[in-house]
């Protein structure tokens, strides 16, 4: 049976070789077992309340909708504003889906984690999530890592060269500040971020057009409630949440892992092809099923 999934498989592995044109490929780093099985899970149904941000614990200068999920900023000046989900989690590894136009975030876009005590309002222009000892964010604009109103520098820190622009002087001096300056450059972030948190381990990641770009912050407090939270200054903003999946500390069972190894060989453009794989209808019922 291995052999003839196996063949069926790989004997057409021509087509079946993921192809991506973001610009964050270069970027990814390996995820955990538990990771890579968790992001292949299942959503947790819409209406899930761990994808409702809170009504209470907000400032007064976004404006929910009815469904919890969605968040506007009202057109105030001069005042940061902030907004953390309605539930916390204190243990298991979680994942989060954070849309925000990269048109509507302005200055000071930031997402992140926060205890109950980070403060989600102030005056003027400020970076909130990350401001102080209880928040820990990501500006997207500027890329920064932002801790007790320190920034960690630029996330992700290890970023590759660009292509070298025609027509330009190719000597070592002028190759090394090329160099530089587009490991300076911020990277434009797109509409779509997941916020990865791992509360047993006291780390926090993101993902983008799906890559990992590894760990942002460690130590993070263990066994306190840890909220997914957002800060913005831009009128207009327009902020979504959607929980996506979770897992305990214990590792993934053996079936979910070779469930993935199976749609990962499989490739995105032929995961509605599991019925014509060699295996008993139970088992392709659990391929499609967990997916």
């Amino acid at each position: 049976m291995g052999a003839l999934v196996s063949h069926w498989l790989y004997g057409r592995a021509d087509d079946s070789l993921p192809f991506s044109s973001s610009d964050f490929l270069h970027l990814a780093l390996p995820t955990s077992s538990r990771l890579a099985v968790t992001l292949n899970s299942s959503p947790v149904p819409h209406g899930d309340t761990r994808s409702h941000w809170s009504s209470v614990h907000r400032s007064p200068h976004f404006l929910m909708s009815d469904c919890k999920q969605e968040v506007t900023r009202s057109p105030i000046e001069q005042s940061s504003d902030g907004i953390r989900a309605e539930m916390g989690v204190n243990s298991g590894l979680h994942v989060w889906e954070v849309q925000w136009s990269p048109s509507l975030r302005g200055s000071h876009a930031v997402i992140g984690i926060t205890t109950q005590k980070c403060p989600l309002q102030a005056s003027g222009y400020n970076v909130l999530i990350g401001g102080d000892s209880q928040s820990w964010g990501w500006e997207l604009k500027t890329n920064q890592l932002w801790h007790a109103g320190q920034s960690f520098g630029l996330y992700p820190g290890k970023r590759k060269g660009g292509p070298p622009e025609a027509a330009e002087d190719f000597s070592p001096l002028s190759s090394n500040l090329r160099l530089l300056k587009a490991a300076e450059t911020p990277l434009h972030i797109p509409e779509c971020i997941l916020l990865v948190l791992d509360a047993d381990a006291g780390t926090l990641g993101f993902i983008v057009d799906g890559s990992f770009l590894g760990v942002a912050f460690t130590d993070l407090p263990r066994g306190g409630e840890m909220f997914p939270a957002v800060n913005s200054v831009r009128g207009g903003a327009i902020i979504r949440l959607q929980y996506l999946n979770g897992a305990t500390r214990d590792p993934p069972a053996l079936m979910a892992l070779c469930g993935l190894s199976i749609r990962q060989s499989l490739g995105k453009e032929r995961q509605n092809q599991t019925a014509k794989l060699p295996l008993p209808p139970r088992l392709q019922h659990y391929l499609i099923s967990s997916h």
